[in-house]
């Protein structure tokens, strides 16, 4: 399967190096909105614009995505859709519907399969939120991020004008965690699960008072919780915060008939969000093409994929193997 990158950020880059552990696909190369001559590729692969993309519309099977959540696949999913299957990892959960029937609209009108909202969460943690309250029908729900980088919310912060560069660190509450893992079943807010941490390069002469109370107040992204903004040198991000970890928890606390209590936990430790989440992608991709070979068409999550599809192997060997 033939497929092709479209936004060479941190996410492109381990999209391609995915790529390379999946035998299956082959990288036909990389779309960006920059000068194709000045973006170097990990592995050597081509590098086009993005503008060119449709012309080569019958060479590629599948396009994994990846922009931000904020502002790049709103329009970019939907446009892609039109002509190809397509991948995204959109990320803003309380837009995620409103993504869906814009995609949908557009992959059914192609007659190709989008993936929207794959990655670790929205994707690997919602899967998992799934499966344990089907399991448990009585009980809650916790998901904690964190401690980790999030790439969607330091992104949305670099958009911000006056920011040069920015991360973002969300953190679970302590006692929040612990209170749910004891089966106490507590009602939490959003504010009382997690901190996010912002540490912000502004701009020379840029406006930090208004910077921070631009991070503080966005919706979707940081108004729901308590944030703190630490406005520090290129230098002091460059050394102190190069690295993109992440990682988290999906727990469900419930009872079955008899009131016995039961505690389901999923976690994740990352050492780069970026490549885990390109591997989901990669994973997806393979779904994508599989899915529409077999007919089927419009906008698809996590939840619309059979776990087979996602594998490289046989269904006779995952019978096999791993039932």
């Amino acid at each position: 399967m033939k497929i092709a990158i479209a936004g060479y950020g941190n996410l492109g880059r381990g999209v391609e190096l995915s790529i390379g552990q999946n035998p299956d696909f082959e990288l036909f190369g990389v779309f960006t909105r920059r000068a194709p001559e000045t973006v170097k590729t990990v592995t050597g692969a081509k590098v086009f614009h993005i503008d060119n993309i449709l012309d080569y519309k019958d060479e590629i099977d599948v396009v994994v995505i990846c922009g931000g959540s904020a502002t790049d696949l709103p329009r970019q999913t939907p446009e892609l859709a039109e002509h190809f299957c397509v991948v995204d990892s959109f990320d803003t959960h309380a837009k995620i519907p409103e993504h869906f029937a814009a995609v949908d609209t557009a992959a059914k009108k192609s007659g190709k399969v989008a993936v929207i909202s794959a990655g670790w969460d929205p994707g690997m943690f919602s899967l998992n939120r799934l499966y344990a309250s089907c399991i448990l029908p009585e009980g809650k729900d916790y998901t904690f991020w964190g401690k980790g980088v999030s790439q969607g919310h330091s992104d949305a912060i670099r958009r911000i004008e006056g920011v040069a560069d920015a991360k973002q660190y969300t953190i679970p509450v302590e006692a929040a965690l612990d209170a749910v893992r004891s089966g106490k079943n507590p009602d939490l807010s959003t504010r009382e699960k997690h901190t996010r941490e912002c540490f912000v390069v502004a701009e020379e002469g840029a406006d930090k008072a208004c910077i921070e109370e631009e991070i503080k107040t966005m919706p979707n992204y940081f108004a729901d919780y308590d944030t703190t903004v630490h406005f520090i040198s290129k230098e002091e991000l460059a050394r102190d915060h190069s690295g993109i970890p992440h990682g988290g928890f999906v727990i469900r606390s419930g009872v079955t008939g008899s009131g016995n209590t039961h505690i389901i936990e999923y976690s994740l430790k990352l050492d780069s969000n970026p490549e885990f989440t390109a591997s989901v992608l990669v994973a997806c991709a393979r779904a994508a093409v599989r899915m529409n070979a077999d007919g089927m068409t419009g906008a698809k999550t996590v939840f619309d994929i059979a776990p087979a599809y996602l594998s490289i192997k046989s269904n006779e060997d995952l019978r096999k193997e791993m039932l």
